[in-house]
């Protein structure tokens, strides 16, 4: 078991600081994480009105299975985003498509900005990816996100996700999208 003090992955920024990902720690982390998935902007992760009871009670179901993860990730070491990494073929999402043992689902939700710092999302969101792909069992990332989260949308496909169709989830109608290694670094390359 990893400490949950440990930084699995890191990368820094120049003129922005370190972006560094490490395990979810509930008793450290539960009332930030209320706080930002009961907010208005975290409306497609469904948790608005759960009490803080609720959410740590959802966590702690994560951390119960062994298909999915839940980690924090620290911009110069204060907590700024959530993500969750889980075994596709081990969840409801593989119902949908033919889930490959190499496909890992990934969620993610960045904290209302303080100070902003322009582009900020995206180098969360491509540090999240190279975390992703660092993990040897990594083959392929795989969304789901609700088909009306435009700004995740516009996220996925500068990463160089392939949309495939939409699919009816029981919270949601979701616009499933794939992404390999080939396919981000391609990505990458045209930025």
């Amino acid at each position: 078991m990893i400490s949950t003090n440990t930084v699995i992955f890191s990368k820094d920024i120049p003129n922005v600081g370190k972006i560094s990902i490490r395990p979810i720690h509930l008793d450290e982390d539960i009332n930030f994480l209320h706080e930002w998935l009961t907010m208005p902007y975290a409306k497609y992760w469904g948790m608005l009105e759960y009490t803080l009871d609720q959410v740590k009670q959802s966590y702690l179901e994560i951390e119960d299975n062994e298909n999915h993860h839940a980690f924090i990730g620290l911009l110069n070491d204060v907590p700024v985003f959530l993500i969750e990494r889980y075994k596709a073929s081990e969840d409801v999402i593989a119902a949908h498509y033919d889930a490959l043992l190499g496909d890992y689902g990934m969620h993610i939700l960045v904290a209302p900005a303080e100070k902003r710092i322009p582009q900020f999302t995206w180098y969360v969101f491509s540090t999240v990816m190279e975390y992703f792909f660092s993990l040897s069992f990594v083959e392929r990332v795989v969304v789901e996100p609700d088909k009306n989260n435009e700004k995740i949308h516009v996220l996925n496909k500068k990463a160089g996700f392939v949309y495939d169709k939409d699919i009816q989830l029981s919270d949601k109608i979701a616009s499933l999208a794939f992404c390999t290694r080939e396919s981000f670094q391609e990505a990458i390359n045209k930025i």
